[in-house]
């Protein structure tokens, strides 16, 4: 059984990891910066080159 101080400092020791994670993975994942307004070329769809035959 732990007391109310414990519990408090273990409760603060666990949110400082969680906030030390989260930094590693945003500096990690960190995606270039993209601008919302610019425009990007869409390219025509692919179709299929042949048909297949296909044997029930």
């Amino acid at each position: 059984m732990t007391n109310r101080h414990e519990r408090l400092r273990m409760q603060r020791r666990i949110r400082l990891v969680l906030e030390e994670r989260r930094a590693a993975f945003a500096a990690r994942d960190a995606e270039p910066a993209v601008d919302p307004e610019a425009t990007m070329e869409i390219p025509p769809p692919q179709r299929a080159v042949g048909r297949v035959a296909v044997e029930y």
